[in-house]
């Protein structure tokens, strides 16, 4: 077993260079032995195949990725873990800890100063005040990798991977369907990290698409149609989108019409097709 799994050792790391846990960067980090080995090896990582992982904490899953990978680049936004990491990783040299923001990164320089034209793939244990708008980020800058696997909170996972037209289904979730087929890999209990979350946790994994399964009009338009459509979706589709889009309900009613779906409908109904209908229908109209 790694030491970096002992919770005793991890402790004793953060103390000697006298880290203390920040509840605004959402940290909890990985130390069950059983996790990060299999996600790492579920996240395709191998001797091929470079790694990004976000938030690398105390190189828990970092360790186990380098074990797989000939290169891992973590990127982390705390420089106080920086030390940390230096002691925690000092066996491997095949590991370069980039202190930045991942949100504001340009992570497709950052893999083509890495790693080339080669094989990458992205994971990481995010914290989860940032899953979404992270996750968006790297979908919505289509990087040049195969997939993205993250441990987020078990709600956000099943609400990420709920299949568009279905109840449990969002914005998140139609958007996410657009970029790749996502799936969840298996859950981890709160007693995993340290210090433990109140929540259940869940390893999901985004398999990116050559091209996307419906063909939009215009993307833009296609995501502000799905963004209004559930930013009230206990409201009808066509109250929700004049809204959303502030239209008249006139000119709602008109392109729901054009695009065969009923004024009365609901967004969680909607399948990704009847989404880009929409967009179709709303792109001769605006």
């Amino acid at each position: 077993m790694s030491r970096l799994t002992d919770i005793n050792y991890v402790k004793g790391v953060l103390g000697r260079h006298g880290f203390t846990f920040s509840k605004a960067l959402g940290q909890n980090f990985l130390v069950n032995p059983s996790v990060c080995p299999r996600m790492a090896q579920l996240s395709g990582a191998d001797a091929d195949t470079g790694v990004i992982e976000i938030g690398p904490g105390a190189g828990v899953l970092t360790a186990e990725l380098a074990r797989l990978s000939h290169k891992v680049v973590a990127v982390e936004l705390d420089k106080r873990l920086l030390p940390v990491l230096e002691e925690t990783l000092s066996e491997f040299d095949n590991v370069s800890i980039v202190n930045a923001d991942a949100m504001k990164l340009d992570m497709i320089k950052l893999i083509k100063d890495h790693f080339g034209s080669g094989e990458v793939v992205v994971c990481a244990n995010l914290p989860y005040y940032i899953t979404s708008p992270l996750l968006m980020k790297l979908l919505e800058e289509r990087l040049p990798v195969s997939s993205i696997t993250v441990m987020v909170q078990k709600e956000a996972a099943e609400r990420i991977c709920a299949c568009p037209g279905t109840r449990a289904s969002g914005a998140i979730s139609a958007a996410v369907h657009y970029y790749c087929e996502p799936e969840v890999l298996f859950k981890v209990s709160p007693g995993s990290f340290i210090p433990p979350p109140k929540v259940d946790s869940a390893v999901i994994k985004l398999n990116i698409l050559k091209e996307p399964p419906v063909k939009a009009a215009d993307e833009k338009l296609f995501f502000r149609i799905i963004k209004a459509a559930f930013m009230q979706r206990r409201k009808t589709l066509a109250n929700s989108l004049s809204a959303g889009l502030s239209l008249p309900k006139q000119t709602v009613s008109a392109i729901l019409s054009a695009a065969g779906i009923k004024p009365a409908a609901r967004a969680e109904e909607m399948s990704m097709q009847q989404f880009a209908d929409i967009t179709q229908a709303a792109f001769q109209v605006l």
